[in-house]
C-alpha cells in the first residue's frame, strides 16, 4: 500500500508543480498583447481493482488549455477592421477639411475680392488703379486655387507612400503567420498532438494586427493551421505558404499607385474596392470616395469661373477698342490612355458646356467596329456610344482611328481645374469693362420711340459684322421699319412688322425700341467708339457672382464652393461620430473577451496558494508514504529474522 500511496502522492506532486507553472506563466504575461491565460486540464488515472474495490491511483495532467472563445476572438476581428477603417478615413479627411474651411487659406475670400475689384472696375471703367487691383485679385484667386489643389495633390502622394508602406506591413504579416503555421504542425507532431498554446497566440495577435491593415477572414484546417483571405475571397496564406500583395502603378492613372495581387513574378490587378477593411481599406476608401471627388469638384468651379468670365469677357471691349479676350487660361479635360491597351487610338476630350459638367471622371470602353461605352464613375451611369464623336454632359470626346476592342481611356474633365487657371492678361487696357457696340436715336427724331443700350449674343465666335453700322428707319405710315446696314442678309431689309419692346437681333447683338416712333425716324447700332467710361460689359462681368454657372445652373461659383466645403465637413463628421462609435463598441468586446480570455492576477494568486497547499499536502502524502515505506521494510526484516531464528532453533532440537 505505501508503493500505491507513494505513486499517487508523486502524481499530484507533478499535477501541482505544473499547475504552479502555468499560473507563473499567466502571471507573467499578463501585460503580453495577445496572450490568452491558461489553465490545466487534469484527470484520474485509472483506479486499482481490489476485492475491497476500486483504489485511485492519482492524477494524470491531460494538457494545458488555453481559455479563448472563437466567437468573440472574430467579432473582435470585425470590429478592429471596421474601426481602423474609419479612423484611416477620418484622419485623412481631415486634413481637407481644415483646408477647405479656413477662413483665411480657402477660396471665398479670394473669390469675394476679385469680384470686389470687378465691380470696382465697373463703377470707374477709366481708372488704371482699379484695373490693376482686378488683375492682381484675379492672380489672387489663381494662386489660391493652385494652392488649394497642390494641397491636394500633395495628399495623394502621401496616400501613395502610406498605400506602399500598408502593403509590405501586410506581407510582412502574411509571412510571419505563414510562418508560425509552419511551426505548429511541427509542434504538435513532435509532442503527441498537444496544442502550443503559445503559438496561437503568437498567430492570433499577428492576425489581429493584419486585420488592423485589411480586413482578413481565417479558416482553421484540420492540420490546425489558418488560411487567410482577403478582399473578395482572395488567399493571403494557404498553410505554409504566403502570397505576396505588390504596390503598383495603375494603368489608367499613372499618378495613383494600385495594389496588385499575385505569387512570385506575376500579379493580377484587381478591383481597389474590393480591399475593404484596415488602413489599407480606408486609405482606398478615401481617395476614391473623397480626395478625388474633391480635386474634381475645386477643378470644376475653377473650370467654370475660367469659362463664364472668359465667356463674357469676349463680349466686352477693350481700351483700345478691340473685342475682349480671354481673361483666364482656360483649363482643357485630361484623358489618360491604359497602357493594357493593344491599339493606336487617341482619344481626346473639350468642354462644349461647362454649366452641364457633372464633376465626375469618366470611362471610355472600346467595343469594336465604331461603338463605345462611357460610363459615368460617380454614379455609374453607362452610355452607349455608337460612334465618335458625341457630347455627354457637357463633354465632347473624339477619337481617331486604331482603337482595338477592349481598349479602355480615363476622362477627368475638371481634375486639373484647379492647378491649370491662370490669368491670361497683364495689360490693365486689355479689360474689356465696355460693350462693342452703342446704340442711337437720331437728334431729327419726332416721335416718342427709345432704344435700349443693346446686348452683344453670347454666341462664339462672335459675329463678324457685330461692329458694322446697321441703321432702322421707320417708314409711313411706322408700323413698319427698315433695316439697312453691312452683314444684314437682302439689306435693306424693308416692311419689318414693329412692336414695342420686342427684341431686334441683327449681326449678333439684340436691342428693343418703346414708345411710338414717327415715320422716317431713325435708330442706329455701330461700334462704341471713346468708350472709356463704358461699364457695360464691366457690370455683367460683376453679376457673374451671383449667377448660377455651375451644376446645370443650379449653384454659383460662391455656392457651389460652399456646397463643397459643406459636404467635406459632413463627411468629416459622420467619420467622427461613426469611428468613435465603433471604436467604442470594439473596446467593450475585448474587454468582455478579456473577462473570459484575460489574466485576473487575484485569480491567478489565490491559484498560486492552492497550488503551493497542494504541493505541500502532496508532499506529505510522499513523506507518509516513506514512512509507511520504511515500516514495512522494517517490519519484513524482523519478520525474516524471527523466521529465521526459528529455523536454526529447530534445527538444533
Amino acid at each position: 500500500m505505501g508503493i500505491g500511496i507513494f505513486g499517487s502522492g508523486v502524481s499530484a506532486l507533478n499535477a501541482a508543480q505544473i499547475g504552479l507553472s502555468t499560473t507563473e506563466h499567466n502571471i507573467a504575461n499578463a501585460n503580453t498583447a495577445g496572450f490568452n491565460r491558461q489553465e490545466v486540464v487534469l484527470a484520474t488515472r485509472f483506479p486499482q481493482a481490489t476485492g475491497a474495490g476500486f483504489i485511485g491511483q492519482g492524477v494524470d495532467v491531460s494538457t494545458v488549455k488555453r481559455i479563448y472563445n472563437e466567437f468573440l476572438s472574430n467579432q473582435v476581428l470585425q470590429g478592429q477592421a471596421q474601426a481602423s477603417q474609419l479612423e484611416t478615413y477620418y484622419q485623412q479627411i481631415g486634413q481637407i477639411d481644415n483646408m477647405l474651411a479656413d477662413s483665411d487659406a480657402g477660396l471665398s475670400p479670394a473669390l469675394q475680392e476679385l469680384f470686389s475689384a470687378v465691380n470696382n472696375v465697373a463703377s470707374s471703367p477709366e481708372s488704371q488703379a482699379a484695373r490693376q487691383a482686378m488683375l492682381g485679385s484675379a492672380q489672387f484667386l489663381v494662386s489660391r486655387f493652385q494652392s488649394l489643389n497642390q494641397r491636394i495633390s500633395d495628399i495623394n502622394s502621401s496616400i501613395n507612400g502610406q498605400i506602399s508602406s500598408s502593403v509590405t506591413t501586410i506581407n510582412s504579416y502574411a509571412q510571419q503567420i505563414a510562418s508560425i503555421n509552419k511551426n505548429i504542425v511541427l509542434a504538435q507532431a513532435a509532442f503527441n498532438e498537444q496544442t502550443p498554446n503559445d503559438l496561437l497566440d503568437q498567430r492570433d495577435q499577428l492576425i489581429s494586427q493584419l486585420n488592423k491593415e485589411i480586413k482578413a477572414s481565417v479558416v482553421k484546417q484540420s492540420d490546425g493551421t489558418f488560411n487567410v483571405f482577403i478582399g473578395t475571397g482572395q488567399a493571403l496564406v494557404v498553410g505554409e505558404q504566403a502570397i505576396t500583395l505588390k504596390a503598383v502603378q495603375s494603368f489608367s492613372d499613372p499618378s495613383k499607385v494600385e495594389v496588385a495581387y499575385g505569387s512570385g513574378t506575376t500579379f493580377a490587378r484587381v478591383q481597389q474596392s474590393s480591399f475593404q477593411g484596415g488602413n489599407l481599406g480606408g486609405l482606398i476608401a478615401f481617395r476614391s470616395e473623397s480626395l478625388d471627388v474633391q480635386q474634381s469638384a475645386l477643378g470644376r468651379v475653377a473650370l467654370v469661373l475660367a469659362d463664364t468670365f472668359n465667356q463674357q469677357h469676349k463680349l466686352g471691349q477693350d481700351l483700345g477698342g478691340a473685342l475682349g479676350g480671354n481673361f483666364f487660361t482656360q483649363p482643357v479635360p485630361l484623358v489618360n490612355t491604359n497602357v493594357a491597351n493593344t491599339g493606336t487610338a487617341t482619344v481626346s476630350a473639350s468642354i462644349a458646356s461647362s454649366v452641364a459638367l457633372t464633376g465626375s471622371d469618366y470611362s471610355l470602353r472600346f467595343n469594336g467596329g465604331t461603338a463605345y461605352t462611357l460610363t459615368r464613375l460617380s454614379d455609374n451611369t453607362v452610355t452607349a456610344l455608337a460612334t465618335l464623336p458625341q457630347t455627354v454632359d457637357g463633354l465632347t470626346i473624339t477619337t481617331t482611328a486604331g482603337a482595338v476592342a477592349g481598349d479602355s481611356y480615363l476622362i477627368r474633365p475638371t481634375i486639373n481645374g484647379a492647378s491649370d487657371i491662370a490669368v491670361a492678361i497683364s495689360d490693365t487696357s486689355k479689360i474689356a469693362a465696355a460693350a462693342p457696340i452703342r446704340t442711337n436715336a437720331s437728334l431729327a427724331n419726332i416721335g416718342s420711340g427709345r432704344v435700349s443700350g443693346g446686348t452683344v449674343n453670347a454666341v462664339f465666335p462672335v459675329n463678324a459684322n457685330l461692329q458694322q453700322p446697321v441703321s432702322i428707319v421707320f417708314d409711313n405710315p411706322p408700323a413698319t421699319y427698315t433695316v439697312t446696314g453691312t452683314g444684314i442678309p437682302g439689306s435693306p431689309v424693308a416692311g419689318v412688322a414693329y412692336t414695342a419692346g420686342a427684341a431686334i437681333t441683327y449681326n449678333g447683338w439684340t436691342m428693343q425700341i418703346t414708345g411710338a416712333p414717327a415715320a422716317g425716324d431713325t435708330f442706329t447700332v455701330a461700334s462704341n467708339t471713346n468708350a472709356t467710361a463704358d461699364n457695360r460689359n464691366g457690370l455683367l462681368l460683376a453679376n457673374l457672382q451671383t449667377k448660377n454657372t455651375i451644376a446645370g445652373g443650379t449653384a454659383s461659383y460662391q455656392g457651389a464652393y460652399a456646397q463643397l466645403v459643406s459636404q467635406v465637413g459632413n463627411k468629416t463628421h459622420e467619420l467622427e461620430l461613426t469611428s468613435r462609435a465603433q471604436t467604442s463598441m470594439v473596446n467593450q468586446i475585448i474587454q468582455t473577451q478579456q473577462s473570459i480570455s484575460g489574466v485576473n492576477l487575484d485569480e491567478e494568486a489565490a491559484n498560486l496558494m492552492r497550488y503551493q497547499r497542494a504541493y505541500q499536502a502532496a508532499g506529505r502524502v510522499i513523506q507518509t508514504a516513506n514512512t509507511l515505506a520504511f515500516c514495512f521494510v522494517i517490519r519484513e526484516y524482523f519478520a525474516k529474522r524471527n523466521e529465521f531464528a526459528a529455523g536454526r532453533q529447530n534445527s538444533s532440537g
